[in-house]
């Protein structure tokens, strides 16, 4: 089910809806098993805005969701395939005969305390502390940047341009921060990740641009998509590498397929594992 979502382009708020209500956990059932206990729930946000409800699915907090919008976001992705034991599932919430996630209000949030103690916004943060001292000026566009990863990248290869040509928001050298999760809608069978997807796009906007723009895109867990690289480190010879190795970008990217891009210029960011995930971070350097 997860795996549909994923390719269909659902947003993460869709996918955690349908995942609450074919869970025994999550939306807030872990604090129905664990009442009257007393409960303090430490977090990571991974998800845009910090929504408790969404981050892990909220297994202690208040759904705001329902059987009938997952139902609807079914039906919104036309996904006519899904296990038939999901299907039953939902449709039997729907009809009553399975009981919903708890809300607010409910008793057994009585003793829950939920505290989130890492998030985008804190990295965005990290990031331009480590920039500031490297000289760089700084800003921090949002941390709460979603949409297609195409049109996101486009958006910032618009931005680096604006600097080189107008000297706005910023005046080189500086250092353009932003953060979030975007999501890829999937029409190939290459390998890649939003991050690397983000960075691929980017390379080509970036493209007849001076040497002095480079810009990055890396999941904070260290992983991006079902690959061993965290994102990409681009800039304006990325393309140029690519046509010297006989690669088409236009043609990887159509097929998805930004991993064996970034991989055969050299441009892939490959940190390892971090074991905390609090979403992207994406960065615009301009000298």
């Amino acid at each position: 089910m997860t795996q549909k979502l994923l390719r269909c382009g659902a947003s993460i708020d869709e996918i955690n809806c349908i995942r609450k209500h074919i869970s025994s956990t999550k939306g807030g059932q872990m604090a129905r098993s664990a009442f009257p206990a007393t409960v303090i729930n430490l977090m990571l946000s991974d998800v845009v805005g910090d929504k408790m409800d969404v981050i892990a699915s909220g297994p202690f907090v208040p759904d705001m969701s329902s059987f009938k919008e997952a139902w609807d976001i079914i039906e919104k992705y036309r996904l006519d395939d899904i296990p038939l034991s999901i299907r039953d599932h939902i449709t039997g919430g729907l009809g009553g005969s399975i009981k919903d996630t708890p809300k607010e209000g409910d008793p057994v949030f009585d003793k829950v305390y939920n505290l989130i103690i890492g998030s985008n916004i804190l990295a965005l943060e990290a990031a331009e502390e480590e920039a500031q001292k490297l000289g760089y000026k700084t800003l921090i566009l949002s941390s709460m940047i979603e949409g297609e990863t195409k049109d996101i990248a486009g958006a910032h290869t618009a931005i680096a341009r604006e600097i080189v040509k107008t000297g706005k928001p910023l005046s080189p050298p500086c250092c353009i921060i932003s953060g979030g999760e975007t999501t890829v809608t999937i029409k190939g069978k290459g390998m890649g990740g939003r991050n690397q997807e983000f960075c691929l796009v980017a390379a080509m906007g970036i493209s007849d641009m001076a040497e002095n723009v480079v810009i990055l895109s890396g999941g904070t867990d260290g992983n991006d998509g079902p690959t061993d690289a965290a994102g990409g480190l681009v800039d304006p010879l990325t393309i140029d590498r690519g046509d010297a190795s006989g690669i088409s970008a236009a043609e990887y990217f159509n097929n998805n397929d930004s991993y064996n891009f970034l991989k055969q210029t050299g441009d892939l960011l490959i940190t390892g594992p971090t074991k905390t995930n609090v979403m992207d971070v994406r960065m615009v350097l301009v000298r």
